[in-house]
């Protein structure tokens, strides 16, 4: 097979193994007999929630078990026609299923990724918080550029985002910001994102015009419903009110009806300003201290399952996931799975989908790459 169809070929047949590795296969089709026969009782609807949950499972497995065979019967098709079409000296026809590959490779990867977020959360709407490191304006002018990366990301899937919390910079740009991603799979891609964000480029705030080094945080947890039971006490709770900032004029709040609820046992600290209202903004801090806990618990479950947890560190030099090139050459290149990009302005305007799969993959895999950092 020529060289182009058989990279495409090989492209496949890892998107197949990985698949296969994370359905357990022969664990995954016993368990579809198990589901299928239950779905068959009378009896199964007695229980109606108990019932969905089967239901969501079979389809599930059935879907990503289905489009494993489909794609390595069309694989093993259109390699016999392009096989027989080099026999036969028919360059137009060998060309045409290479192009056939190339289409059933990208569907590959796209089938591959769908059927990596089958997470416990992953197809909830999510939090994400972006924090601006040390640095000052430096630092909260990347974070303001991150929080307009994932708006940009979010909207290209066609999910809708909504404000939750914002805390402006003395100067220019963000000290922090919540967002709240509602969409198909809003947790499960953008879980990927968390942890710490670096920025080279040349400061738009140096007269000297040198290069600096910025540092922002992104923190990502699942919304929950009430179906989830979080325990939290009262008396765990400190809870303090504010007065909203906003971008000026009629936006600015004249009460203190923002809400700052830290959670003393763990340090994890909320906030909400997005209504008027206090009462509904302190519901609305609750409902995100849930969910921050039940994330945290995922990430020990995860932690156990790939035997390391890998915690939430300071925003700084050696901790972070991600660098973003701007000056003296344009690179963005991520540190955990060693995929790179040569445009981070389509980066930045939210072309992120290739560096959340490779991170996706890498969850499946547990394989660690050795990933020099930029310059």
């Amino acid at each position: 097979m020529r060289a182009e169809a058989q990279a495409y070929a090989d492209k496949i047949n890892d998107a197949l193994a990985l698949l296969r590795r994370f359905l357990d296969w022969d664990k995954a089709l016993r368990r579809l007999d198990e589901l299928n026969a239950r779905v068959e009782d009378p009896t199964l609807w007695d229980s109606p929630r108990a019932a969905q949950e089967v239901m969501r499972e079979r389809q599930r497995l059935d879907s990503a078990i289905g489009a494993t065979r489909a794609i390595e019967r069309e694989l093993a098709d259109t390699s016999e026609l392009i096989a027989m079409a080099e026999a036969e000296g028919d360059e137009g026809m060998a060309v045409e299923g290479t192009q056939a590959l190339k289409a059933l490779a990208e569907r590959a990867e796209q089938d591959k990724v769908r059927a990596l977020l089958a997470g416990e959360a992953d197809g909830n709407d999510c939090y994400l918080e972006v924090h601006a490191g040390a640095g000052g304006t430096e630092s909260q002018d990347w974070a303001e550029m991150l929080q307009r990366m994932y708006m940009r990301w979010a909207e290209r899937r066609g999910m809708r985002v909504e404000l939750v919390d914002y805390s402006a910079g003395e100067q220019a740009g963000i000290k922090s910001a919540t967002m709240l991603l509602k969409g198909e799979n809003a947790y499960g891609y953008a879980k990927t994102e968390s942890g710490v964000h670096r920025l080279v480029r040349i400061s738009p705030y140096d007269s000297s015009a040198r290069r600096h080094t910025s540092f922002s945080s992104v923190w990502v947890y699942p919304v929950i419903d009430d179906s989830i039971e979080i325990e939290i006490n009262e008396s765990d709770l400190k809870i303090d009110t504010y007065r909203a900032s906003g971008a000026g004029g009629q936006h600015v709040n004249t009460t203190d009806s923002a809400v700052r609820i830290t959670h003393v046992p763990s340090g994890i600290i909320v906030a909400s300003q997005q209504d008027r209202s206090q009462h509904k903004n302190r519901a609305t801090a609750m409902g995100m201290l849930r969910a921050r806990l039940y994330e945290a618990e995922l990430q020990k479950r995860e932690a156990a399952a790939m035997g390391e947890y890998n915690a939430k560190t300071e925003i700084g030099w050696g901790h972070q996931i991600r660098s973003y090139v701007l000056q003296p050459y344009q690179l963005v290149k991520d540190l955990r799975t060693g995929v790179t990009s040569t445009a981070p302005g389509d980066v930045l305007d939210g072309a992120l989908d290739p560096f959340m799969a490779a991170a996706l993959s890498q969850r499946v895999t547990g394989e660690k790459v050795d990933v020099e950092d930029v310059d």
